[in-house]
């Protein structure tokens, strides 16, 4: 979507995947969110305060907690 471009302007198809991105990006932070909640402290790897805000980093924050921020 360019700078100039409107909602009503872009195609149906262009519309339902901004939609479903969307929709990723805010299920992937609210599992993240929703996991961090329910570990404790040592099942976590760094300060839980920071992974919260990192949850908030399109997509990259909740993939990279999911990633490296659980210890198993």
């Amino acid at each position: 979507m360019t700078a100039g471009q409107r909602w009503k302007d872009l195609s149906p198809r262009r519309r339902r995947a901004f939609v479903v991105l969307g929709l990723v990006q805010v299920a992937l932070q609210v599992a993240a969110l929703c996991d961090l909640a329910r570990r404790t402290p040592q099942e976590v790897n760094g300060p839980r305060k920071a992974w919260v805000a990192a949850s908030f980093i399109n997509f990259a924050g909740p993939i990279a907690y999911f990633a490296k921020g659980r210890r198993t």
